[in-house]
């Protein structure tokens, strides 16, 4: 694949995991990047010279993407200095899995609050600037295999990641007309510090690939999405998932 023109992308979450291998890989790709994480530290730094040792520009904002009106004070002073971005991959996310009676509704706030409301609060101040650009641009959101079939002991994770893909979808619609892309990554069981603690040989006799999915490989997959080849994919989702689904 060629190497990208020059443009800015914001990966929410971007400090470890599956956020860390996507900016890595995007700046690998020509993009200059804006990195998010919730509070300074949280591992940010070292993403940030990772992208800058690719040649790439980079700058970290922080905020919980639960905080509406930070957010929106953040996002809207980085690109009145800045510029509009390119694209937009919406990372971000947390889980708290119990077993639905032992669900708190802190739980299910949280984690609705962070997974889902995160898509509208980083969206929202982003998408008429990126219209006004009127340039092409690419959105991704991170979903997961528990919002695409639902996973015991994550109602609300599953719930939260099953509006996001609705969401995306009705946003590429929206958005198709403008160049605008709307895409969606379902990634399946991933090694990433959030997943450390699973059985990992059970989890694997559940996968047809029989192993479990590496934060690059997702990383990947957004690449494309990002890419002027994907220009024609919209409203979809890909499953990064070994075949589970």
């Amino acid at each position: 694949m060629e190497k990208r023109y020059s443009e800015t992308i914001l990966v929410t979450g971007a400090n470890r995991g599956i956020g860390e291998a996507i900016a890595k890989r995007l700046a690998g790709d020509g993009y200059d990047l804006v990195l998010h994480c919730r509070r300074p530290g949280e591992d940010i730094d070292s993403v940030k010279a990772a992208v800058e040792a690719e040649g790439r520009q980079a700058r970290v904002v922080h905020f919980d993407v639960t905080a509406r009106e930070t957010v929106k004070t953040v996002l809207e002073a980085d690109i009145a200095e800045h510029g509009c971005y390119y694209g937009v991959v919406c990372n971000a996310g947390i889980t708290a899995d119990k077993p639905f009676p032992a669900l708190t509704g802190e739980d299910w706030d949280s984690v609705l609050r962070t997974n889902l409301d995160g898509f509208y609060n980083v969206l929202h101040p982003l998408i008429m600037p990126m219209i006004q650009r009127r340039q092409p641009g690419r959105i991704v959101t991170l979903s997961s295999m528990s919002g695409m079939i639902g996973n015991r002991g994550q109602v609300n994770y599953s719930a939260a990641k099953a509006g996001i893909i609705g969401a995306t979808k009705a946003l590429a619609v929206e958005l198709a007309k403008r160049k605008i892309t709307v895409n969606c990554v379902a990634p399946g069981w991933i090694e990433t510090r959030m997943t450390d603690e699973l059985p990992r040989d059970e989890v694997r006799k559940l996968i047809p690939m029989q192993r479990v999915g590496k934060a690059e490989e997702v990383a990947g997959t957004v690449s494309f999405l990002c890419s002027r080849d994907a220009a024609c994919i919209t409203r979809q989702v890909i499953a990064v998932n070994g075949g589970m689904i």
